[in-house]
């Protein structure tokens, strides 16, 4: 079951246009978060977009990330919470780290966006 965290940060994403968002169950396959969120941004500004509106949607909520990485260059920015990791890219980093590819045994999870 998906939490109001998971569905709060793919609304956040969604809501500044994030592409090919992806949800990653990764709680049988490692300790340090249940949930890897992935999105696409199409620059350094709209990444960091992205990473601004996932933090004040969450904040809303009283939830602040316990640690931010890769904001200042706005190519692949990584925040973390208790139980979701959010990764942001760029296209061109996205697709070089392939983080799809290394979490492949985690199953896809479906969460849609509010309309």
């Amino acid at each position: 079951m998906i939490n109001q965290t998971v569905k709060t940060i793919v609304q956040a994403l969604d809501d500044k246009l994030a592409k090919d968002i992806e949800v990653l169950d990764v709680s049988e396959l490692t300790t340090m978060a249940d949930y890897f969120i992935l999105a696409t941004g199409g620059s350094d500004r709209q990444v960091q977009a992205l990473c601004d509106n996932v933090e004040e949607q969450l904040a809303k909520q009283g939830i602040f990330p316990v640690n931010k990485e890769g904001y200042r260059s706005g190519d692949w920015v990584l925040l973390g919470y208790d139980d979701a990791i959010v990764h942001i890219f760029q296209s061109e980093t996205r697709e070089f780290y392939g983080l799809e590819r290394i979490w492949k045994d985690a199953p896809l999870v479906e969460v849609l966006p509010e309309a």
